[in-house]
């Protein structure tokens, strides 16, 4: 059996529940919001069960609840966003308001954002600016969790990487994947229900090929595509990390350790104006050409799609949550 609870009552019980814990309103209330998003959008693992963790890098001192995030550093259409230590959500939220800012005003803009913790969702920040008119992009890092290609300890997260497109008269295209093979929750359940992961998925401890999905939890995740994957998940690395002085993901604890080291870890955003390059209508007659062009193929599906799907019909059935769930944020919240 589940719970189910109206968008609304369960963003104010989880906005309490970090507020208890010792964060900021607004810090509290960015993060609500983006757990809300993700529980719409039909992805659960980033949303209320986060609330425990959250809470947990608050109490504990992971994270810096009483954070006040600000533009550190700025040039013309660059900038980096201090989150000082903080959740990341509200620090998110400033980077993307800058990007979109500055790429009016100078074509492009890229925003960084250092000491940062697990920002959730790639897409929840590259839609907004899509939403603004422009091509947005997303990149975050991650404790390690798998290893460069060819060696046998993890150095890279599964670092998340969103695209967003805007479209004429339609949402945008929203494209969101993590580089590795696949995620760590279907080695949660191949290990719940006893059974073996295929060869390909994980690595154990040693760096050695399993099929055994507990021993892949103790392990390492493989890179989506091998070698391809291990360079893209470096490149987020570098991109989201060495440009804004944060953690690389082997200096990290992992997010699922709550009294660990501060996660200082980093993101980025680059927001494209199409109207400084070949200008916005001959940008939406391309994306509308090729929009047309995936389409006469009767099973695609375009990328977005779906999780609009589910936020109308989630929004009406309510979000379910486990009753544990339901009852440890009702407790965090001070109820009960």
């Amino acid at each position: 059996m589940t719970e189910r609870f109206a968008p609304a009552v369960l963003l104010d019980l989880m906005r309490r529940a970090l507020e208890k814990s010792g964060a900021t309103p607004a810090m509290a209330a960015a993060t609500a919001s983006a757990l809300v998003a993700a529980e719409l959008d039909g992805i659960p693992s980033h949303g209320a069960s986060r609330i425990p963790q959250y809470c947990g890098h608050v109490a504990n001192g992971r994270a810096t609840g009483s954070a006040v995030p600000r533009v550190a550093r700025e040039r013309g259409g660059a900038c980096l966003v201090d989150a000082g230590g903080g959740l990341a959500f509200e620090a998110c939220a400033l980077a993307v308001r800058e990007a979109i800012a500055r790429a009016r005003t100078n074509g492009v803009a890229f925003a960084s954002v250092a000491n940062s913790n697990h920002f959730g969702v790639a897409a929840y920040h590259a839609e907004p600016i899509a939403e603004a008119g422009l091509v947005g992009l997303a990149f975050g890092n991650s404790p390690a969790a798998m290893p460069m290609w060819g060696g046998k300890r993890a150095l890279f997260g599964t670092n998340p990487i969103a695209a967003a497109f805007p479209r004429r008269g339609a949402p945008p295209m929203v494209i969101d994947l993590s580089l590795s093979e696949v995620a760590r929750g279907k080695l949660m359940v191949a290990a719940r229900e006893g059974r073996p992961i295929p060869a390909g998925w994980a690595l154990d401890k040693d760096g050695n090929p399993t099929t055994d999905p507990k021993a892949g939890l103790e392990g390492m995740m493989l890179p989506a595509g091998g070698a391809k994957g291990a360079m893209l998940a470096l490149t987020v690395e570098l991109l989201a990390c060495a440009l804004s002085g944060s953690a690389f993901g082997f200096e990290s604890d992992s997010f699922f350790v709550e009294a660990g080291k501060p996660t200082r870890i980093g993101q980025a955003f680059l927001a494209i104006d199409p109207d400084a390059l070949a200008g916005r209508d001959a940008y939406l007659e391309r994306v509308e050409t090729l929009v047309a062009a995936m389409l006469m193929d009767d099973g695609v599906r375009l990328p977005g799609d779906r999780r609009r799907a589910n936020r109308e019909r989630i929004a009406k059935e309510g979000i379910a949550l486990a009753p544990d769930l339901a009852a440890k944020i009702r407790s965090l919240a001070g109820e009960g």
